[in-house]
């Protein structure tokens, strides 16, 4: 009787001692689980999806007033962005220099065309543009369609990100805020983010498009020529891939 209560007594010990160990690899598991794999999990979640809305919205000049607003986003290696806006029908602007900066002056004055005219530097994430793209329309540079695009230092599934500030260039005046000589915007700064993405689709550049809704906040304000814009704070991200027709 006493052997069979000891060898039960053992075999209830064996089993409570297995729970337990069941138990400490559970818990080994969920804290391996919760404060190591997890949270590098999302590190390279969110590194390879990152958050647009935390992105700069907004560009500024070199005297720190507000410039344009940010409207787009492409995703792609830089050769896919060139080669995508120059099969869209855009050319890539000059440089500011004193050449460039004269000839962009007669051909405004004498309404000559000017598919690559400059167009000035706007700042995001402390630089001024890395690329900058214009589409003619007739008449001169008095009036354009042009872009600036930026470097993220975050991926998108691993491909870069560029934000870009498209808008369109109503006539030539002076600034609202310094008195210089400025391009003044149209306000619909809508139409010419829906523009870079129809155009990009159609040259067959466009792998997929979607919508950061709430992006721009407010959703309207005035840029440092003092010119209004407004828009509906949708950010167009354009996911680009090799251009059906090259230009």
């Amino acid at each position: 009787m006493d052997t069979e209560s000891s060898r039960a007594g053992e075999s209830g010990q064996a089993r409570r001692r297995a729970r337990w160990r069941r138990r400490l690899w559970i818990l080994a598991a969920w804290a391996v689980a919760a404060y190591l794999i997890v949270p590098r999990l999302w590190e390279l979640y969110f590194r390879e999806h990152p958050a647009y809305a935390q992105a700069p919205h907004l560009t500024h000049t070199s005297d720190q007033h507000p410039g344009d607003p940010v409207n787009v986003a492409l995703v792609g290696a830089e050769a896919d962005v060139v080669a995508g806006m120059k099969a869209a029908g855009w050319f890539p602007a000059d440089p500011i220099t004193l050449e460039s900066s004269l000839k962009i002056a007669a051909d405004s004055v004498l309404r000559r065309s000017d598919d690559e005219a400059p167009v000035s530097d706007l700042f995001l994430f402390g630089r001024k543009q890395d690329l900058a793209f214009e589409q003619p329309v007739p008449g001169g540079p008095r009036q354009r369609h042009h872009i600036r695009y930026w470097r993220w230092d975050k991926t998108d599934d691993g491909r870069p990100v560029w934000f870009g500030a498209a808008t369109y260039d109503e006539r030539v005046g002076l600034s609202y805020t310094t008195g210089q000589v400025t391009h003044h915007i149209g306000p619909d700064v809508d139409a010419e983010r829906d523009r870079i993405a129809a155009e990009l689709s159609r040259a067959g550049c466009v792998q997929d498009v979607r919508s950061i809704e709430g992006f721009q906040h407010p959703p309207e304000g005035r840029n440092g020529g003092g010119d209004v814009w407004r828009t509906d704070g949708k950010l167009a991200v354009i996911a680009l891939r090799p251009c059906a027709r090259a230009r």
